[in-house]
């Protein structure tokens, strides 16, 4: 089992607009509103590539309770903690070719609600083969919280996939517990190692990812946009190149493939395989208009025209 987790869901609405006209009024009858969070992408995509998974983490009031429902309709497992601030909104414009994004901070969980959780965890991550954590964490957790879960996870010999940024993520690199993978873009890193990273320059990238700090970490995959991914797998280098496609709804993209990563993991890929299946499911995502759904067709699809190349 693939347990997803997301310590800061939202009910994500995207709105859709030709233009986007600022300090007047502008109107759309395309309004989409979805359960949403990181990790709440992730566990969807799983679900429509047939893996068998489980989300969690905490949710809270109307919000949490409409989350619920949207899940449980989709016929998705669930187990989350109660928590008795409101979960959040995330808001996506989508005009004229970009993503404008507003984003609630998202509800305070207090110390009980914490505990309460990592009860709930220790006894999910049991059953679970694979762990998936996304995203930001919610108010009142601690910055180190996803180290916490890392350990715990590893404890459990389970895989443990971490896509987060910031503080957590550096929280996660500085912990004994290595994660089996971690998915930073070039922009995240550029803020982690404090150092300007360009595309034009990969081999710096390169170079900055045998630091000591990502010793242990069996996957790093540094995501390009659309000009595909540079991964690293022990300790061999992969240039991943994308074919062009239409986007309609790019939102969701770096969580689909982080999806991906984890079903092929499940599936036993190789590593060219995994490299390849993870970044078509990116792809797939981003030619659906719900947020953090995939067509298998399209996947394949792009697999066929997605080139992996070892660096030597």
């Amino acid at each position: 089992m693939i347990v997803t987790v997301t310590m800061n869901p939202s009910i994500d609405i995207s709105y859709p607009l030709a233009s986007l006209n600022v300090d007047t009024v502008n109107r759309t009858d395309q309004v989409s509103k979805t359960a949403g969070g990181k990790g709440l992408n992730v566990t969807r995509v799983i679900h429509d590539l047939k893996g068998d998974v489980l989300a969690t983490g905490v949710l809270g009031g109307y919000h949490g309770a409409f989350i619920a429902d949207e899940l449980k309709h989709a016929g998705i497992k669930q187990k989350f903690t109660d928590i008795k601030e409101e979960s959040r909104d995330s808001i996506a414009v989508l005009h004229e070719g970009n993503q404008t994004e507003i984003l609630e901070a998202g509800p305070t969980v207090s110390y009980e609600e914490q505990q309460n959780f990592l009860e709930n965890f220790k006894e999910l991550i049991k059953k679970a083969k694979i762990v998936t954590i996304s995203g930001s964490l919610a108010k009142g957790l601690p910055s180190n919280f996803y180290q916490t879960l890392v350990q715990l996870t590893e404890e459990q010999s389970a895989k443990v996939l971490v896509d987060t940024s910031g503080e957590s993520l550096h929280q996660v690199l500085a912990g004994k517990q290595k994660p089996f993978l971690i998915k930073p873009n070039l922009e995240e890193l550029s803020t982690l190692l404090r150092h300007s990273f360009s595309i034009d320059r990969l081999e710096e990238v390169q170079e900055e990812l045998i630091q000591p700090i990502f010793a242990g970490i069996e996957w790093i995959i540094v995501s390009l946009g659309k000009a595909g991914a540079l991964a690293k797998h022990k300790d061999c280098f992969y240039r991943v190149t994308l074919p062009t496609i239409k986007a309609v709804n790019p939102v969701g993209s770096g969580d689909a493939t982080v999806a991906g990563f984890a079903y092929g993991l499940s599936q036993e890929m190789d590593e060219i395989e995994l490299l390849k299946f993870c970044m078509a499911t990116g792809m797939a995502n981003a030619q659906e208009g719900q947020t953090g759904h995939v067509s298998p067709v399209n996947i394949q699809s792009h697999i066929e025209k997605i080139t992996v190349k070892k660096i030597e």
